[in-house]
């Protein structure tokens, strides 16, 4: 291994962290501001009706999900509208934190399936656009990832 290598790959490693704590902010602040879309089936009817609101589709997975045919189809779909629209998009894995994010039981007591986190679009709230470093932080680096020809940057979310 060079030191090129090795440098590029700690700098490359450290990007990555900062960007997952990025998302991690940006993924509470918007939900204290009620400026989320939970649920494959609603975002993709906030897209239909409102795709200019839309400033971040988070494309949640783990390994048990990547046999489910439909879950990679409906990807597809939100993949290609996000990129028809401008909308910056993420592939995260880690769902048992996106939950602990956002207060999610992933296993309900009541026999209730619990909700669906595949898919989350962070909106801007309709009095004033959402501003944060940390949104600028993540579409800086789906900026830069599309510059290197990776249209769908994947980060993943470590449990804590």
């Amino acid at each position: 291994m060079t030191l090129e290598e090795v440098v590029g790959s700690n700098s490359t490693e450290k990007k990555m962290e900062t960007v997952s704590q990025a998302l991690e902010e940006l993924l509470v602040a918007a939900q204290r501001q009620d400026c989320l879309t939970v649920g494959v089936y609603e975002s993709a009817k906030l897209m239909n009706v409102d795709p200019d609101s839309v400033v971040l589709c988070v494309l949640a997975t783990d390994e048990e999900d990547e046999d489910d045919i439909a879950l990679q189809i409906h990807f597809t779909l939100l993949q290609a509208f996000c990129c028809d629209n401008d909308i910056n998009i993420l592939r995260v894995s880690g769902m048992r934190r996106l939950g602990q994010l956002l207060e999610e039981d992933t296993e309900d007591s009541n026999g209730n399936e619990p909700r669906d986190m595949h898919c989350i679009l962070v909106t801007n709230p309709p009095v004033k656009a959402l501003q944060s470093p940390a949104l600028q932080d993540i579409s800086s680096f789906c900026e830069e990832s599309r510059c290197r020809n990776q249209w769908v940057p994947c980060l993943e979310l470590q449990d804590r």
